[in-house]
């Protein structure tokens, strides 16, 4: 069949061209940095200027929709009903808003990161990033399943040079491990379910309400869900998970990236999107099978948090964390309510603060000490204060502590398993939390309140009195671009509280 090439563009031109410079200033950005490297500082300030950029135009598009403007742009038809399309829509909104922000704060923590590590192709590293990011604008904005899955591939692609960035044979394995699990599913499983709908539904477009039939049996809808969900491999539901740990050898801003910024959000995003747009929640709230997802993403949550407990390496425990946190947006949105839909989308921006900081702050630690082992964590508050600070603030948001982001949105799906009376789902996230708090706060504690490596105790006598502290004989603070990254992130944990007013935004939009 010849593919049909038009372009349509229904509502708002404004708000397309606005989506146009989102989309096409990364490219632009990859570009000017291959061309112009040789220049002092270009491909740091074309990263951040053009992140800058993004940043502004894509507010600018959540300021036209909260208007009442959007836009509808088909570019090419390849099936009947089937083609390359773009629209603005709440969740995808949410999305593109949170990797413009973050994309911006890890170029400047890069700066840091690359330089005092003396890393070599940071070109390439930049380059590449500008890239990814065109990827998950793609993903943020997709109309449909085909366009999804166009920029969900794409995105795997273009992170794998980031992942074996050292070229290192660890980094190599790593990479094999990433690109090899990330395109099995998404070919055997994501692939296969897209034909699926497609020929239940005649149509793949992401719509509110849902596009499958009504006759379809429970079984089914069940297993039409669940190959969608393990073929969303980038959402690291056991036992397609292993590509996240795996991927640790890249360097941290690469791991920051993908853990918070780009690959797990594309991954928990997509299984948002898949439930509230092809299969609809009102339609889900009828299907008794939808607790299997539940319970595979209760499963994920234990074993995780329980691989997490068992790893004495840093990025490692931070790793195997993110699989956990994820599969509480996955569980969340199973639940196929109005408010479970917005705690999973709450959730997800409360994560994505919450763990750049702690990576951050393991990329700073690395770079000032060039330490990686949590046994080599007792007394870092006294050589990195703000760094250990920052770390503290990020693991009380992954416990669910105050004063912290992750307390509210732990609240919030606590809140939407009480509306269906899902004591399952309150069991796992109370389990959970103890298991969390198990394996960050002995971190915590050992850095604050234990005798620091590489110092001396000092006594000091004044007036009768005896004055104990550490004197440090080391190396101290990160350079001031990672710090100001960390300071960034750790701030946006306890100010994007003040986000959860909107909430009810969301329950007003899923019909609650």
């Amino acid at each position: 069949m010849e593919p049909n090439y038009f372009f349509h563009l229904a509502e708002n031109s404004i708000a397309f061209q606005t989506f146009s410079i989102v989309i096409a200033v990364p490219i632009i950005c990859a570009i000017l940095t291959s061309l112009l490297h040789r220049f002092i500082f270009a491909k740091e300030f074309f990263s951040i200027f053009s992140s800058l950029i993004v940043l502004y135009f894509n507010f600018s598009l959540v300021l036209f929709f909260s208007e009442g403007n959007s836009f509808n742009v088909e570019l090419i038809e390849v099936f009947p009903n089937v083609g390359l399309s773009f629209h603005m829509e709440p969740i995808g909104l949410v999305f593109s808003s949170l990797a413009s922000l973050l994309w911006f704060v890890n170029s400047i923590y890069s700066i840091g990161y690359l330089r005092g590590n003396s890393e070599r192709n940071q070109t390439r590293f930049y380059a590449y990033v500008s890239l990814s990011i065109f990827a998950v604008m793609g993903i943020a904005f997709a109309s449909n399943l085909f366009t999804f899955f166009l920029f969900y591939e794409l995105l795997t692609f273009l992170t794998y040079p980031l992942v074996t960035h050292n070229g290192s044979n660890n980094a190599k394995q790593g990479g094999k491990i990433y690109l090899g699990l990330l395109l099995f599913t998404s070919i055997c499983f994501l692939l296969l379910a897209i034909c699926i709908t497609y020929s239940f539904a005649d149509t793949l477009d992401f719509t509110k309400g849902g596009i499958l039939p009504t006759e379809l049996s429970n079984t089914e809808i069940t297993i039409l869900l669940l190959i969608f969900c393990f073929g969303i491999g980038k959402a690291a539901l056991f036992p397609f998970h292993g590509w996240l740990p795996a991927a640790m050898v890249a360097p941290t801003p690469v791991s920051a990236l993908l853990h918070a910024v780009a690959v797990v959000k594309a991954g928990v995003f997509g299984i948002i999107k898949i439930i509230v747009y092809i299969f609809g929640i009102n339609y889900l709230q009828e299907i008794t099978a939808i607790s299997i997802l539940t319970i595979l993403a209760g499963f994920t949550i234990i074993f995780a948090s329980y691989k997490a407990m068992k790893s004495t390496n840093l990025k490692q425990r931070l790793a195997y964390s993110t699989v956990s946190q994820l599969s509480y947006i996955t569980m969340a949105a199973s639940l196929a309510t109005p408010l479970a839909i917005a705690a999973a989308i709450f959730h997800l921006l409360s994560h994505a603060f919450g763990k750049i900081t702690l990576f951050f702050a393991a990329g700073s630690i690395y770079t000032a000490l060039h330490k990686t082992e949590i046994r080599e964590m007792r007394g870092m508050f006294y050589q990195m204060p703000i760094t250990m600070i920052c770390f503290a603030l990020g693991a009380f948001s992954m416990i669910g502590l105050p004063p912290t982001v992750g307390l509210l949105s732990k609240w919030f799906i606590i809140t939407g398993a009480v509306d269906v009376q899902d004591f399952f789902v309150l069991g796992i996230l109370i389990l959970s939390t103890v298991l969390n708090a198990s394996y960050f706060l002995p971190i915590i504690y050992d850095a604050f309140f234990k005798k620091p490596l590489g110092y001396e105790l000092h006594v000091e006598k004044k007036d009768s009195n005896e004055f104990y502290h550490y004197r440090y004989l080391g190396n101290s603070e990160a350079p001031l671009f990672i710090l100001f990254a960390i300071m960034t992130t750790a701030t946006g944990i306890l100010v994007v509280t003040f986000l959860a007013e909107h909430i009810s935004y969301f329950l007003n939009y899923f019909g609650g």
